[in-house]
């Protein structure tokens, strides 16, 4: 595909930042369907254009920059996503990598780097910025796997956990036995591998609250 070929959607609630890349793109001949400052601009653009490619922030007023991502898959969008970001921090790296996310770069990472991405990602690759060191990318990917071991019911636990109820609320909501709560509990904590005491598990959702939240 020619760059006027390949619709996308850029969206940045820094004026300055969203004008740059805007600029950079169209002197490359990438063909802008649109531009949004705000989450919820962005999914409607991307719900009405159905681009090939949706470049996002990730901290946007609204709708976050991965919660677009969700609601546009949750739509069944075939758009193909790159978020450009600030954050190095392992937990956005493995929420990214939960949801799914084709491209990952760092807003200090150079045009020519965008257009590698792009590129790579309209071929069916994967894309994070050469910036993340390996240990990193496989830190978040080994957090990704040990989810993937918890059950459905587990999964729901510990998204409660993380949105720091208690035992007995948590066993409320789901109508059943606070014991039964504290074996999943239990269980969960052998599944991801967590040290510590009684507020290790708690503690540990925290941390990951990014890779809970892009659990589906």
């Amino acid at each position: 595909m020619t760059p006027k070929e390949i619709s996308i959607v850029i969206a940045d609630d820094h004026p300055l930042l969203l004008d740059g890349l805007y600029k950079e793109l169209d002197a490359n001949d990438f063909n802008i369907v649109g531009k949004a400052v705000d989450g919820k601009q962005a999914l409607g653009l991307i719900t009405t254009y159905k681009p090939d490619l949706a470049l996002l922030d990730i901290d946007m007023p609204i709708l976050t920059g991965f919660d677009v991502v969700k609601r546009a898959k949750e739509k069944g969008m075939n758009t193909k996503f790159i978020m450009l970001s600030y954050h190095k921090e392992v937990d956005y790296v493995t929420k990214a990598k939960a949801l799914q996310i084709n491209g990952y770069l760092l807003k200090e990472d150079s045009f020519l780097e965008i257009k590698r991405c792009i590129s790579s990602v309209l071929k069916g690759e994967t894309y994070f910025s050469p910036s993340f060191d390996n240990l990193s990318l496989q830190n978040a990917s080994e957090e990704l796997r040990k989810i993937q071991f918890l059950t459905p019911s587990e999964v729901t636990i510990l998204k409660l956990i993380a949105s720091q109820m208690s035992n007995a609320e948590i066993a409320d909501s789901l109508s059943v036995s606070i014991r039964t709560i504290e074996k999943h509990r239990s269980n969960i904590i052998s599944k991801l591998d967590i040290d510590g005491g009684t507020n290790a598990l708690t503690n540990w959702t925290l941390v990951n609250k990014n890779l809970i939240e892009g659990i589906t």
